[in-house]
């Protein structure tokens, strides 16, 4: 798929300077980070790394992305929900995996005690690539979804300016007008604040559950600064200061150095390394409070790649939505081939189907944050050392997703500007609020584009490999 702005990819000159002018309007977008040296501090800040043009998506797949986000919001409700499928389900998980099982042990502890909280608040993204298929053609696929600390809807709403600007000096106003518009962190807003209201406290806060070093502070601070717009206040704590200064009231209300908190927004906690022994106590703390946590313990269990595998077993997601065959419909039609490698048949099948023809498959561990994902040698040593361990059924194997290569320019700071081989990732931002069993909100509220190059398998923006993007509807 040509556009009208390959040619220059093969000026090095025009892209260099190009390149400048794109960066300066970057920074002047806010399209930024900390660096690695300083990340606790805003002192000095650099842009956050992007394509220097927006690249192809066809829009039936954007389209397609977009319709199917809503019934993603469903089935993540639902899951959550279903604590008999949770439990069936990561069974097997959560003998091998800590991590898993710790989350798991605070999800049974609450249930046992009785969910205090009566507000529930998902602000998830789904992610996909664009499989080609036999004829050529490109198919949406999913990856995974992030019901945890889903990202880059604050840097997202800044870089479609980035790329109009790019176009226009090209003179290419015809082009420009076609990058969509886009405010994720508007969106995400919108869902906290209606959660925030739900709760019925005036005075009530939301409390953002932030890392000590955050490079990426300033996608965190657009939401934050939508919510004051609206007249909620946002404090930033760290688990660490929740186990010292956080308590419950005799109706389990959350208090935060003496402040009512009325949501809890997670933007930490989704990786092992996060959590020491007073970060988990602080963590049952929130999740035993009235307070709506975004995600709640049984949301965060429904995003984890066992509970993906298990929902594309044929069946599953009717049991899941009864009655809804069309959202079932649009869900399966986006799911690549998952496998589990629980012990048994089934299993050992997987890991052998696996070894024959390791380059159609990817091993994936219960993680997230990017970079966890073995390919090719690394998933064959692993699955040679993993097959007839136990410990095997804390991963799953999923089909290789194997999209059309194009060039684009990735800019980092500190690398000169050159053309690449690249292939991107699309995600949706969805929201969604329920109250009691009544479902208040269920929305789309924009998308984010990632792009890297070819030699990089696995990870994100903040893992340092994919960079910031804008699709262009063909």
């Amino acid at each position: 798929m040509a556009t009208s702005w390959e040619s220059f990819l093969q000026d090095e000159q025009q892209l260099e300077e190009l390149a400048r002018q794109a960066v300066d309007r970057a920074l002047a977008e806010g399209v930024l980070l900390r660096t690695s040296q300083e990340p606790s501090s805003s002192d000095v800040v650099s842009y956050a790394p992007f394509t220097l043009f927006p690249s192809v998506v066809p829009s039936a797949l954007l389209e397609q992305a977009y319709a199917v986000q809503m019934d993603f919001n469903l089935l993540v409700d639902a899951v959550s929900q279903n604590a008999a499928f949770l439990e069936q389900t990561l069974s097997s998980t959560i003998k091998r995996d800590d991590f898993t099982a710790r989350l798991f042990d605070i999800h049974k502890q609450v249930l046992k005690e009785g969910i205090a909280q009566t507000v529930f608040l998902g602000l998830n993204r789904s992610d996909y690539m664009f499989q080609r298929s036999a004829d050529g053609s490109p198919a949406l696929k999913q990856i995974e979804i992030n019901t945890i600390s889903a990202s880059f809807g604050g840097l997202a709403s800044r870089t479609p300016a980035v790329h109009r600007h790019v176009l226009n000096v090209l003179r290419k106003t015809k082009e420009a007008a076609k990058i969509l518009s886009n405010n994720p962190s508007k969106g995400l807003a919108m869902g906290i604040a209606k959660a925030w209201e739900l709760y019925g406290s005036a005075n009530g806060l939301v409390l953002l559950i932030a890392q000590e070093k955050e490079r990426n502070i300033f996608d965190q601070r657009a939401i934050e600064n939508e919510l004051l717009g609206k007249n909620i206040h946002v404090i930033r704590r760290r688990f660490e200061d929740i186990s010292e200064k956080g308590s419950l009231d005799q109706d389990r209300r959350l208090f935060v150095e003496g402040q009512e908190v009325a949501v809890v927004y997670f933007r930490d906690g989704y990786m092992p390394s996060q959590y020491s022994l007073q970060n988990w106590e602080a963590r049952l703390l929130l999740e035993r409070s009235r307070a709506v946590k975004c995600p709640d313990i049984a949301t965060q269990l429904a995003g984890t790649k066992k509970v993906q595998q298990e929902l594309s077993r044929v069946g599953m997601l009717e049991v899941l939505l009864p009655g809804q065959p069309e959202a079932v419909a649009r869900l399966r039609a986006t799911f690549a081939g998952l496998y589990s490698l629980d012990m048994g048949e089934e299993g050992d099948q997987a890991i052998t189907e696996a070894l024959a023809a390791p380059s159609q498959f990817v091993l994936k561990p219960q993680r997230e944050g990017g970079g966890n994902n073995l390919y090719g040698e690394n998933m064959v040593q692993a699955l040679e050392q993993l097959k007839d361990s136990e410990e095997r059924a804390s991963y799953i194997l999923m089909e290789k997703i194997e999209p059309e290569p194009f060039g684009n320019c990735l800019l980092r700071p500190g690398s000169p500007a050159r053309v690449v081989q690249c292939v991107s990732e699309l995600g949706i931002f969805g929201v969604y609020v329920r109250q009691g069993k009544t479902l208040v909100m269920n929305k789309h509220v924009g998308h984010l584009l990632r792009t890297k190059a070819i030699e990089h398998a696995d990870g994100g923006v903040a893992a340092g490999v994919a960079v910031l993007d804008n699709p262009y509807p063909v």
